[in-house]
C-alpha cells in the first residue's frame, strides 16, 4: 500500500502544490461553481423540453465542462506572473476596439442588437464586450501605475486613463447600454483609487449624466400612464436600441400595474419566484417559476436561487460576493507594486459591481439589464473571462505571498532554482 500512494496521487500533489495564492478566493470560487451546478441543472427544465426531449442531463453536463475549463483557466492564468500581464494589457486593448467596432456592425443580432461575434471553424459565439472589459482595467492598472506622478495633470494624467474608457464605453453602449454604464462607472471608482484629480472626474460624471437623464426624461414623457404603455416615439428616438432602453426605465420607473403586463413580463415572474420563496425557499430543484421565467439559467438566475433556497440562500450569495470584494481589497492593500495592486481592485470591482446589479435586478432595484452572475450564471463566453480575471487577481495573490515569504522570495530570485 506504502508503494502505490506516490504512484497514485502524484499529479494531485503536484497540482495542489502549484496552487498558491488567496486559499479564501480559492474556496469562495468552488463554493459559486457548485451552487451554479445546482441551480443551471434546476433552472434548464424547459430549456431541455424544448430543444432536447426533456434531456435536463445535457445542460448539466455542459456546465461542467465550462467549469471544469474555468477551473483550468483560473489555474494557468495564475501561475502566470502578473507583470506579464502589463506587458500584455496594451495589445489586448488594442485588440478589443477593432473587435468592438466589427460587433457593432457585422455582429450576431440578439434582442435588437450586436452583441456577439461568431468565431469561425468552431462555429461558437462570444461577447466582445467581455474581451473589452478585461482589456480595459488591465490597460487602465498599467496606465495609473505608469503615470502616478503626473496623474493630477490633466493633459498628461487624466486626459490618457480617461479616453481608454470613453472609447471603450461608446463602442459597447449601442448594443448593450448596461454594460457600458458599468464599464463606466467601475472606471471611475477605479480610477477615483488611483488618485485622479476629483474635479476632472466630477466633470466627466456630470457629462456621462447627461445622456442618462436624458433617457429618463424622455422615458417620463413618452409613457401614456392611462394605458400604461410607452407612446409612439418620433423617428429621431428609433435608433439603435433606444426604444428599448426607454420602456425598461418606464418598467422600473411606473409600477408594475400601470404597465402593460407583456412589457413587464420578466420582472413580474422573478417577483412570484421570490415571493415563493420566503425565508427557507421550496428546496433544491423544486422552483415552479423556471417554467415561466424567462433565462431562468442566466439573467435571472438569482430569483431561482431564492425560489428554491429562500431569503436565506440568497444572502449567502450576497455574502460570498462581498467576502470575494474584501479579500480583493486586501491583496491591493498587501501588493508592493502599482500595477498589481490596481489590476487586482479593478478585476475584482467588475465583477462584484456586475453581481450586486445582477441581483438588484432579479429583485427590482434596478432596471433590467442582460448581465449574467458573475461564476453562477449558465456557462459561456462571460463564464471564461470571468476565470481569466479571478486567475489574474490570484496571480497577484500569489506574488503578494512570494514577497511575504523569504524562502519562496530567495526561490524566484534565483535562476537556478527559477
Amino acid at each position: 500500500m506504502n508503494e502505490f500512494n506516490p504512484i497514485q496521487t502524484p499529479s494531485l500533489k503536484g497540482i495542489t502544490e502549484k496552487t498558491k495564492g488567496d486559499k479564501v478566493i480559492w474556496a469562495l470560487v468552488l463554493v459559486l461553481a457548485l451552487v451554479s451546478l445546482l441551480v443551471v441543472y434546476s433552472s434548464t427544465g424547459l430549456l431541455a423540453y424544448k430543444y432536447n426531449r426533456g434531456n435536463t442531463e445535457v445542460y448539466l453536463f455542459k456546465q461542467i465542462v465550462f467549469i471544469s475549463i474555468g477551473l483550468g483557466v483560473i489555474y494557468f492564468s495564475h501561475r502566470v506572473n502578473y507583470k506579464i500581464y502589463s506587458s500584455i494589457a496594451r495589445v489586448l486593448f488594442l485588440i478589443s476596439v477593432p473587435l468592438l467596432v466589427y460587433t457593432l456592425f457585422f455582429g450576431v443580432s440578439l434582442n435588437e442588437g450586436s452583441r456577439w461575434i461568431r468565431l469561425p471553424l468552431i462555429n461558437l459565439t462570444f461577447q466582445t464586450s467581455d474581451l473589452a472589459k478585461l482589456a480595459l482595467f488591465m490597460y487602465l492598472g498599467r496606465l495609473l501605475s505608469k503615470k502616478q506622478d503626473v496623474i493630477k495633470d490633466f493633459r498628461k494624467g487624466f486626459l490618457p486613463v480617461i479616453i481608454p474608457v470613453i472609447i471603450t464605453c461608446v463602442l459597447i453602449a449601442p448594443a448593450n447600454l448596461s454594460t457600458a454604464l458599468l464599464t463606466g462607472a467601475t472606471s471611475m471608482l477605479l480610477l477615483f483609487i488611483g488618485r485622479v484629480s476629483m474635479k476632472h472626474l466630477t466633470a466627466t460624471i456630470g457629462l456621462a449624466l447627461i445622456p442618462v437623464s436624458f433617457l429618463v426624461i424622455t422615458a417620463i414623457v413618452y409613457y401614456d400612464k392611462e394605458e400604461g404603455r410607452c407612446k409612439d416615439l418620433p423617428a429621431l428616438l428609433e435608433i439603435a436600441r433606444m426604444p428599448t432602453w426607454i420602456k425598461r426605465v418606464q418598467n422600473f420607473i411606473y409600477d408594475s400595474k400601470q404597465v402593460d403586463k407583456d412589457e413587464n413580463y420578466q420582472v413580474n415572474q422573478a417577483k412570484i419566484a421570490i415571493t415563493k420563496g420566503g425565508i427557507m425557499g421550496l428546496g433544491p430543484g423544486n422552483s415552479e417559476q423556471r417554467n415561466f421565467l424567462p433565462h431562468p439559467y442566466s439573467d435571472f438566475i438569482y430569483a431561482i436561487i431564492i425560489e428554491e433556497y429562500g431569503i436565506v440562500g440568497g444572502a449567502f450569495i450576497v455574502l460570498v460576493y462581498l467576502l470575494f470584494l474584501f479579500r480583493s481589497i486586501r491583496i491591493f492593500r498587501k501588493c508592493p507594486y502599482a500595477f498589481g495592486a490596481f489590476l487586482a481592485l479593478g478585476l475584482s470591482f467588475t465583477l462584484v459591481i456586475q453581481a450586486l446589479i445582477n441581483m438588484a435586478v432579479a429583485v427590482n432595484l434596478f432596471p433590467v439589464t442582460g448581465v449574467t452572475l458573475p461564476l453562477v450564471s449558465m456557462g459561456g463566453s462571460s463564464f471564461l473571462f470571468t476565470c481569466f480575471a479571478i486567475g489574474i487577481i490570484l496571480s497577484v495573490a500569489r506574488n503578494v505571498e512570494q514577497q511575504e515569504s523569504p524562502e519562496q522570495l530567495n526561490q524566484t530570485q534565483n535562476p537556478a532554482v527559477a
